[in-house]
């Protein structure tokens, strides 16, 4: 299965090119970034095609990977949606609510998933197995570390939009699937410091989230903990992701694309989710109801 990789940061560099470069179920078929010659130096390491034209990228892949800012992706994410392309799309899936229902619209009928990259650990799995066969009292989750300091990670859109942003997908995301569905979520705190999220469920349980891209701890902690009547099921995610969750992933996209089925777990409907959290929790950090 071909796939074509949009932009040429760090996640592309550290993530996206070699997992599909490696195979055996994939092959990097190139790379289109707004830096042509960032593009250029992944491909004389991955292989592929530096193109200089983003809708022939398009053409020459079977699924085509995103790694841009959100307000980037949703846009070309619909026109590779439209060209039947199957999607594999980075958190948030854009930066607007409306910008995000656009592009699930758009994507409805090809494969897709979004890249929550804990989901597709093993530890993490098999933390999601045990919450099922349990009922929560409720939760907390922990997203702590020091991108916006500075580093590969400290982009423009994540210095301006802070961790609900780019951390918050993470942490909501597993909260939900843990201990059910998220239905109204309150914040407050520093958008760009440290955010915290109270989360209702759907069944009544409760949970919060602790979010900070502004701390230079080591190493950052990442995780959620699940509290019943007489137990606590943690999972710490700093440690739970390794190599295998991204040839999870790899796997996963050559299954849905060989069968024409989007993600059963993990696709656009999860990421606009997501997405809808996000943007309601941003309303209620700025005073709107």
């Amino acid at each position: 299965m071909r796939v074509g990789v949009v932009g040429a940061g760090p996640w592309a560099s550290m993530v996206h090119a070699p997992v599909f470069a490696a195979g055996p179920e994939t092959e990097l078929v190139g790379v289109w970034a707004r830096r042509p010659e960032a593009g250029q130096a992944i491909v004389d390491r991955h292989g592929g095609t530096c193109f200089d034209d983003v809708d022939a990228l398009v053409e020459a892949s079977d699924a085509v990977a995103f790694a841009v800012p959100p307000d980037v992706q949703a846009p070309l994410a619909v026109r590779a949606a439209e060209a039947g392309r199957a999607l594999v799309l980075e958190k948030p899936i854009a930066l607007s609510l409306a910008d995000a229902e656009r592009l699930a619209a758009a994507a409805a009928a090809v494969p897709s998933l979004v890249v929550l990259s804990w989901r597709y650990a093993a530890a993490v799995r098999s933390f999601l197995e045990e919450t099922a066969a349990v009922t929560p009292l409720g939760g907390r989750g922990i997203f702590a570390s020091g991108a916006v300091l500075g580093g590969p990670f400290a982009t423009p859109w994540r210095l301006e939009h802070g961790p609900l942003y780019d951390l918050g997908p993470h942490v909501l995301d597993l909260l939900d699937a843990a201990i059910g569905p998220i239905v109204d979520v309150e914040a407050a705190g520093d958008p760009l410091g440290w955010l915290t999220l109270a989360c209702t469920h759907e069944h009544g349980a409760t949970s919060s989230a602790s979010l900070t891209m502004a701390t230079s701890i080591q190493p950052h902690r990442a995780g959620v903990e699940v509290y019943t009547a007489d137990r606590v099921l943690e999972i710490d995610c700093t440690s739970a992701v390794g190599v295998e969750a991204f040839a999870t992933l790899r796997a996963e996209l050559a299954s849905m694309v060989t069968s024409g089925t989007t993600h059963p777990s993990l696709g656009v409907e999860r990421g606009l989710h997501l997405q809808r959290l996000i943007d309601l929790a941003a309303r209620r950090l700025s005073g709107a109801r």
